[in-house]
C-alpha cells in the first residue's frame, strides 16, 4: 500500500463517526420506507471523494472539510430515489443545492484564507446571499403538482406581506435566470427544475464537476448581485 493509500484509509476510517451521524440525522426525516443503511452508504462514496481531495495544508480538520461532501452525496442518493411526496422532494432538493452552496463557500475561503471579524462578515455575507437565491429559486413549488393546470399559488392579497413579497422577488430571479450566459442557464435549470445532480447537469455541459461547482457558485453570486441592484435584498 503507498502512502498516499494509506492516507486515504486512515481519513475515511476517521470520518465514520461522521458518516453515520449525519446519515441517522437526515433518516429521521424521512418515511419509514428509507432504510439507514442506504443513507450510510451513499455517504460513504462522499466520504472516499472527500478523503481523496483533503489537503492537510489548508489547516482544516479532516471532517470540517468533509462534512459537507457526506451530505452533498446522501441527498444526491436520496434525490434519485422515488418519492411520493412533491413536498418531500423538494425540501430534500432544497437541502441539496443549499448544501452545495455553503459547500462551494467554504472551499472558496480555504482556497484564500483570511483571518479577522471583516472576513468573518464578509463570508457570513456571501453564503446568506447564495442561501437566499436557493430558497427563492425553490419558493414557485409550494403547493404545486406538474399537470395539474392551473397554478394553485394563492392570490397574492390573501398572503402576509412577507410572503406576497418573497414570491415577486421569485418571478424577478425567474427573470434574470433566463438572461443568464447559455451555460450558466442551462446549469441553473438542470440542478433545480430537473432535479439533475450537479454530476449529471455537467455532464449534459461537457464539463468537469469541479468547473460546474465553480460555475454555480458563481452564477449564484450574480443572481444576488442582480437582485441586490433592484433593491432586493
Amino acid at each position: 500500500m503507498s502512502a498516499g493509500q494509506a492516507i486515504s484509509t486512515s481519513l475515511i476510517e476517521e470520518g465514520q463517526r461522521l458518516v453515520h451521524s449525519l446519515a441517522r440525522k437526515i433518516h429521521r426525516g424521512l418515511p419509514p420506507r428509507f432504510e439507514l443503511d442506504d443513507l450510510v452508504g451513499y455517504g460513504q462514496i462522499g466520504l472516499a471523494e472527500a478523503a481523496r481531495d483533503f489537503d492537510a495544508a489548508q489547516g482544516s480538520k479532516f471532517t470540517t472539510f468533509a462534512f459537507y461532501r457526506v451530505r452533498g452525496a446522501i441527498y444526491d442518493g436520496l434525490s434519485k430515489m422515488s418519492w411520493t411526496s412533491r413536498a418531500r422532494y423538494n425540501r430534500l432538493r432544497y437541502d441539496q443545492m443549499a448544501n452545495l452552496a455553503l459547500s462551494e463557500e467554504r472551499e472558496a475561503s480555504q482556497a484564500s484564507p483570511s483571518a479577522g471579524l471583516l472576513e468573518d462578515a464578509r463570508w457570513l455575507r456571501s453564503a446568506t446571499e447564495k442561501l437566499t437565491v436557493v430558497f427563492l429559486a425553490f419558493l414557485q413549488d409550494d403547493g404545486q403538482d406538474e399537470g395539474a393546470g392551473e397554478s394553485q399559488i394563492p392570490d397574492p392579497e390573501s398572503l402576509p406581506a412577507a410572503t406576497a413579497a418573497a414570491r415577486e422577488i421569485n418571478e424577478k430571479l425567474h427573470a434574470l435566470i433566463a438572461d443568464l450566459p447559455d451555460d450558466e442557464r442551462l446549469l441553473i435549470r438542470a440542478t433545480y427544475f430537473e432535479g439533475d445532480t450537479l454530476q449529471e447537469a455537467a455532464g449534459k455541459l461537457g464539463i468537469s464537476k469541479s468547473w460546474a461547482s465553480r460555475l454555480h457558485a458563481k452564477t449564484l453570486e450574480n443572481l444576488a448581485r442582480s437582485l441586490r441592484r433592484y433593491g432586493m435584498d
